[in-house]
């Protein structure tokens, strides 16, 4: 059991902190929308830009592991990250307005939805470019 731990260890330690990233882009959501009465779009932007936060810290330290602190790394890192996270985040906007907007499905059930799509494609981003291990 141990072993098999071990050899998943980072896609279980992804799939945690992934969880808690969508905790926080959730509460973020719901508190903007339902609390502040703030437009649903506006909304995801800015649970999009809590849920960044959070999730390239536990990224680098938790989840990939990289160890570098060095400038350059750290930026292209950061970068890379940002970059990948735009792009998701473009994609789950535009997903929102297309099912909301035309085609009148309940925002929440669409935000559900696309985490979906958004965490497998982080995933991937995340581990074959960003936080990638060289040698």
């Amino acid at each position: 059991m141990k072993r098999l731990f071990l050899r998943y260890q980072e896609l279980i330690s992804y799939v945690f902190w992934g969880g808690m990233t969508t905790v926080v882009n959730y509460a973020a959501y719901f508190l903007c929308t339902d609390v502040f009465h703030i437009h649903y779009l506006a909304s995801n932007v800015i649970a999009w830009a809590a849920a960044v936060a959070f999730a390239f810290l536990v990224n680098k330290l938790l989840v990939f592991q990289s160890k570098s602190w060095a400038r350059s790394t750290v930026f292209r890192e950061l970068w890379q990250f940002l970059s990948a996270r735009i792009l998701s985040g473009v994609l789950e906007t535009a997903v929102l307005w297309i099912f909301v907007d035309f085609l009148h499905f309940s925002d929440d059930f669409v935000k559900i939805a696309a985490s979906v799509l958004v965490v497998v494609l982080n995933y991937a981003l995340s581990k074959w470019i960003i936080f990638r291990k060289n040698g």
